[in-house]
């Protein structure tokens, strides 16, 4: 008797996809949770010194003797390593699946539809690694003050930082990375929305589409506040 098997690669390949995408939206959740919380703690310091140092220091104080000076800070930098390493590798696994598609007609078509979109992320994601591995090289890391006219103290975050705004081209640095963090922001959140299946409607839809914008705009203007204004001398 003849048998006919039936091939299981697109299926299985449509299956990997939509893990893909549920981890590149699940990974970005937590990235937004991250930088909502960030982005609090970054406006302490329009309330002067002591206050962002005393929020500075309590973070790396929270919950000891339980954890170890600091320990609170490395457990979220852990996972949030491990978070970028699984954003990065659903990126570009479809990103290059994608690619493969191209001959396709219909997904050709497609890709053209959403080329512009597709590549403010792509390549808004790669301006965001940068400016966050600038970023932590210069405040977490190395600590380094670019500022030769301001003598920084040791372990003071709020004089390195303010030196470190008081400068065109760090602010100007700042400023374009927070609008590539604003425009995936808003592509990211709005994707993970249709990921998980929450845009089946029209006004779920527009419901999504109101709260990425607002994200967006939240995050990167409560971000870009506090070096404008340093470097305004407000």
């Amino acid at each position: 008797m003849a048998t006919t098997t039936v091939p299981q690669r697109p299926n299985t390949a449509s299956r990997t996809t939509v893990f893909l995408k549920l981890l590149m939206a699940l990974s970005g959740a937590l990235f937004v949770f991250y930088v909502l919380l960030h982005m609090y703690g970054n406006l302490k310091l329009l309330w002067g010194e002591k206050p962002f140092n005393d929020y500075a220091h309590h973070l790396r104080t929270m919950f000891t003797p339980i954890l170890p000076y600091g320990g609170l800070l490395w457990l979220l930098r852990a996972l949030l390593v491990v978070a970028v390493i699984a954003h990065l590798y659903a990126a570009f696994a479809l990103w290059a699946r994608a690619n493969h598609a191209r001959p396709n007609r219909y997904v050709a078509a497609k890709a053209a539809r959403t080329g512009l979109r597709t590549a403010t992320m792509r390549w808004g994601g790669v301006a965001i690694l940068l400016f966050l591995i600038w970023h932590l090289l210069q405040f977490t890391m190395v600590k380094f003050n670019v500022n030769s006219d301001v003598k920084v103290a040791d372990d003071n975050p709020y004089q390195l930082v303010h030196a470190s705004f008081q400068v065109w081209w760090v602010v100007l640095i700042y400023v374009l990375g927070m609008i590539a963090l604003g425009l995936h922001l808003f592509h990211g959140v709005w994707s993970m929305a249709q990921t998980l299946g929450w845009t089946n409607t029209a006004s779920a839809r527009r419901t999504w589409k109101t709260v990425a914008v607002v994200i967006a705009l939240v995050v990167a203007v409560g971000f870009v506040i506090p070096p404008i204004a340093i470097a305004a001398g407000a």
